[in-house]
């Protein structure tokens, strides 16, 4: 069993960037991130934590910003149109799910498409399905495709099982992988036999946020897995995967943690910097 380690797809990322980095660096130029967080939320607070930590590393700024989580619609909407209007601010990230109370869907349409470095707004999302190129792409999405591409994965024509259809990851990846020629099947909860869909994968993606709910009968000796979920046990890292369960009994796996989650955090920190570039020195 190989396991598909997040870290050199994170320094092939930081080593693609680094030119833009210096370049912006030499003209005073600093890419700087908006965070936007309602509520106490574990997933969101360790995500935040990971984006100021590598921002910090190569010169990127955060603009913090925490919400209470019964923060009325109003109140969050003018933030956004508040930093949509700031030159300093490059990329906005609204931590999701958002609470009850908050109008989800026309959060999407106000944030602007140039800034929207999660691609949750209409726009960008409207163009990944229909198979134009967005401006951003999810970086949970776009993580697991620079994964699959740096360990040389072949996604044409094999058969891929999604598990999770959100529309931050399950189901943009799945029209990811079907413009590159992938069979894919999207399960859920409501799938009958998700045991049998999950065998039949050649590569098998896990976006459920269940702690270690693959396990051995899941799978096939020669699967690739790639697992998306962060979960907490005990308060340790976990992901949806049981590892020790199917770790002799498959071909690859993406460890939980140092692994997509990794990667997720430095595709954000890519955007903010190639949107800076382009602002400031590309566009000129």
């Amino acid at each position: 069993m190989i396991k598909l380690y997040g870290a050199p797809v994170v320094n092939k990322i930081l080593n693609d960037i680094n030119d833009k980095i210096k370049d912006l660096s030499e003209k005073n130029i600093t890419p700087k991130l908006a965070t936007i967080r309602l509520g106490d939320n574990i997933d969101d607070i360790l995500y935040e934590k990971s984006i100021i930590k590598n921002s910090n590393k190569i010169g990127i700024k955060t603009d913090i910003n925490v919400l209470p989580l019964n923060t009325e619609h109003a109140i969050l909407e003018k933030l956004i149109k508040k930093l949509n209007n700031d030159e300093k601010i490059h990329g906005i990230l609204i931590f999701n799910p958002l609470p009850i109370n908050i109008d989800e869907s026309q959060i999407k349409k106000i944030i602007k498409e140039e800034k929207d470095v999660d691609c949750i707004s209409y726009n960008n999302i409207a163009k990944l399905f229909i198979g134009k190129k967005p401006k951003f792409i999810p970086c949970t999405v776009e993580a697991v495709i620079e994964l699959l591409n740096y360990y040389n994965i072949a996604v044409k024509g094999k058969k891929i099982t999604i598990i999770g259809r959100s529309e931050i990851v399950g189901k943009p990846l799945s029209i990811m992988l079907l413009n590159k020629n992938a069979t894919v099947t999207i399960c859920h909860s409501k799938t009958i036999n998700l045991v049998e869909e999950c065998k039949k994968a050649e590569i098998l993606i896990s976006a459920v946020g269940k702690a270690n709910i693959i396990t051995d009968k899941y799978i096939n000796k020669d699967q690739v897995i790639i697992d998306i979920g962060i979960n907490y046990i005990n308060g340790k890292v976990c992901g949806d995967v049981d590892f020790d369960s199917v770790k002799d009994k498959i071909k690859m796996i993406t460890p939980v943690p140092r692994g997509i989650g990794a990667i997720t955090t430095m595709i954000l920190i890519k955007n903010i910097v190639y949107n800076a570039y382009h602002l400031h020195i590309n566009n000129k």
